[in-house]
């Protein structure tokens, strides 16, 4: 199975420093997600089909390119949600489809409570996103409702991942292409990725406990 595509940048280690850093506020710890989702998007969309075009400039006409397909993002709830402003803003016509997933804290599995994935011709390309990839069980549920749906090209965008969940990916989906800041090395008991940077929803939406 292929590794995953690890951004190896000196911007991306500098941002993900601030971003595992426990006293980094919720307000600066949105802009950092959103700093490395950007940073991301531009390798994981590296690859998307262009087609010719005409425009006029102010002087004269020129020859360029736009997007082809139809691209989609797919959050996972709640998280997921701070990578979606930053690619609409690289890609303003992508759709956005929402999957809401919950981990029990019990068993750590992943549970499905929404889907917004509705019935006739599914996008030509989706980006899942979750900043962090840890059992990689919520991601595996995301795919496969994709490709239910009949997306043929899917591909994982997380800013951390374990090599636990990279590798249960790649068994269930090896054709999903995962894109990565960080590979951490283990889970923790209660699978949570170590040293990973916690609970990235509570961050980033200021529900910790207090």
């Amino acid at each position: 199975m292929p590794d995953a595509n690890l951004l190896d940048h000196p911007l991306v280690a500098h941002h993900l420093s601030s971003l595992r850093d426990v006293s980094t506020s919720p307000a600066e710890f949105r802009c950092l997600v959103r700093r490395l989702a950007v940073l991301l998007a531009y390798q994981a969309t590296k690859d998307l089909e262009l087609e010719a075009v005409t425009v006029q400039t102010p002087v004269d006409q020129a020859a360029g390119k736009r997007i082809r397909q139809r691209v989609g993002l797919s959050p996972i709830l709640r998280a997921g949600l701070g990578m979606v402003d930053p690619i609409l803003d690289l890609i303003p016509e992508a759709e956005v489809w929402h999957l809401g997933l919950y981990r029990n804290e019990e068993t750590a599995q992943p549970v499905e409570y929404y889907s917004k994935l509705e019935l006739g011709r599914p996008v030509d390309v989706c980006f899942v996103l979750d900043p962090m990839l840890a059992t990689g069980g919520s991601a595996i549920v995301a795919i496969e409702a994709l490709k239910k749906w009949g997306v043929k090209s899917i591909r994982m965008l997380s800013i951390i991942a374990s090599k636990e969940g990279i590798a249960a990916v790649q068994r269930a989906a090896p054709d999903v292409a995962i894109h990565v800041c960080a590979i951490d090395d283990v889970l923790n008991a209660k699978k949570f990725i170590v040293p990973g940077l916690g609970d990235a929803g509570d961050r980033t939406f200021n529900t910790l406990p207090h």
